[in-house]
């Protein structure tokens, strides 16, 4: 019998998935209608903003409008999403908006591929995957996948960086810059996510050769520059709004004048900002309240598990540090931007690190020891509970996105 190969089982089960979500959200949620109008009710709010940008590049006034209206300033998102669909568009002759939305479901292929190939790698029983498969799906934002938004894009790049930046070949280092380009093209929380191969590399060789500075290229040399290679997406974007409009901080400008964001860098430190009443359904800025609340306490656990004396030295650690790393700086930098305006999309930006928990959760179950059995069930059955719950709470959100 032919084998098939981990590349093929991870893209078909990547597949698999990703289709499953579309015929959720398009033929099971989306309101009644022909085809094409239930897929493109997946295109809403900033998937409009997107388009724009796609269909007449980036205009702005300097400085920019002090409210939202994407006819003057549009500069407020970074550009590797629209530009993808921007090719699309013009290659095959398709509509903007299929464009985006093509974009990103072909971009959630890819995430799915990333994430199942991280099992394959880390020899993760069938089961286990099926259940890191149904955590990720049932957090209530995981739709942005599928809908005409960049969560996809950003988040193939980001776990395809974490990927190939785990590997020593040239090859594996080149194909690491590729997604990381990719990714701090996307969104510019990306930019200090490149740094993610350096800080595993100083942990795997201890923070006292950092002391050694004449040995820093021959330690740090390769990492460091998969990360400096990483970061040209996003500093060439800068690059470029500094060419045409004399200011390489237009994007920040852009967020400043039109969205009202301040970022306040003490935010995470501040009782204020967290928020433990139950949220109401039907209000999403609650519920995204909430949902920095809970990152927060999933952070400090893992935290406590990992790095506090007394912490399980046995469960290969290292490989989880690129991981946690990621997921505090999408979370730092997320709480810091939205904080001026009541935690307003949280929930979808706390989306972005909820991936990556749930692949770390996976690698440190699957390497306790034997007699920790009875944790991994608990940790089983709560997870499968969680899910069912969030399973429930994402189809009434994909039920009101759609409308």
């Amino acid at each position: 019998m032919t084998q098939i190969s981990a590349a093929g089982k991870a893209l078909s089960a990547g597949f698999a998935v990703t289709l499953l979500q579309m015929v959720v959200a398009i033929f099971l949620v989306a309101p009644d209608g022909p085809f094409e109008y239930r897929y493109q009710t997946l295109l809403q709010h900033d998937s409009h903003w997107f388009a724009n940008i796609a269909a007449r590049g980036y205009e702005t006034i300097v400085p920019p409008i002090s409210h939202k209206m994407m006819e003057v300033s549009n500069t407020a998102f970074f550009p590797a999403y629209p530009a993808i669909a921007w090719i699309l568009h013009r290659a095959l002759g398709l509509g903007v908006e299929n464009a985006l939305l093509i974009t990103a479901q072909s971009a959630a292929w890819g995430f799915w591929t990333y994430f199942f190939l991280f099992c394959e790698r880390w020899n993760l029983p069938a089961g286990w995957q099926l259940l890191g498969t149904l955590a990720i799906l049932a957090h209530p934002a995981a739709f942005f996948l599928v809908a005409g938004y960049s969560e996809s894009l950003f988040l193939m790049a980001l776990l395809g960086f974490l990927y190939w930046s785990g590997m020593e070949s040239r090859r594996a280092r080149i194909l690491a810059a590729l997604h990381g380009i990719v990714m701090s093209a996307t969104r510019i929380v990306g930019l200090p996510c490149a740094f993610a191969p350096l800080v595993k590399r100083i942990w795997d060789l201890g923070w006292r050769k950092l002391a050694t500075v004449r040995d820093w290229l021959a330690n740090y040399g390769a990492a460091a520059l998969v990360s400096a290679l990483a970061m040209l997406g996003g500093l060439g974007f800068f690059v470029y709004c500094q060419f045409r409009w004399g200011h390489w901080d237009i994007y920040m400008l852009t967020q400043q004048f039109g969205w009202g964001i301040e970022p306040d860098y003490l935010a995470i430190f501040k009782p204020s900002s967290y928020h433990w009443l139950l949220p109401a359904l039907e209000d999403p800025t609650e519920m995204s309240q909430m949902a920095m609340t809970f990152g927060g306490i999933l952070l400090l656990a893992i935290f406590a598990s990992e790095f506090l004396p007394g912490a399980r030295r046995q469960t290969n650690r290292s490989v989880r540090i690129p991981f946690y790393f990621a997921a505090f700086i999408l979370y730092f930098l997320s709480v810091s931007g939205v904080a001026c305006v009541n935690m307003e999309s949280m929930l979808r930006y706390e989306f972005c690190l909820h991936p990556l928990i749930v692949l770390a959760l996976l690698h440190y179950l699957h390497n306790l020891p034997l007699r920790s059995w009875l944790g991994r069930a608990s940790a089983v059955t709560a997870i499968a509970l969680v899910s069912a719950a969030g399973l429930g709470l994402e189809s009434w959100y994909i039920w009101n996105f759609t409308r």
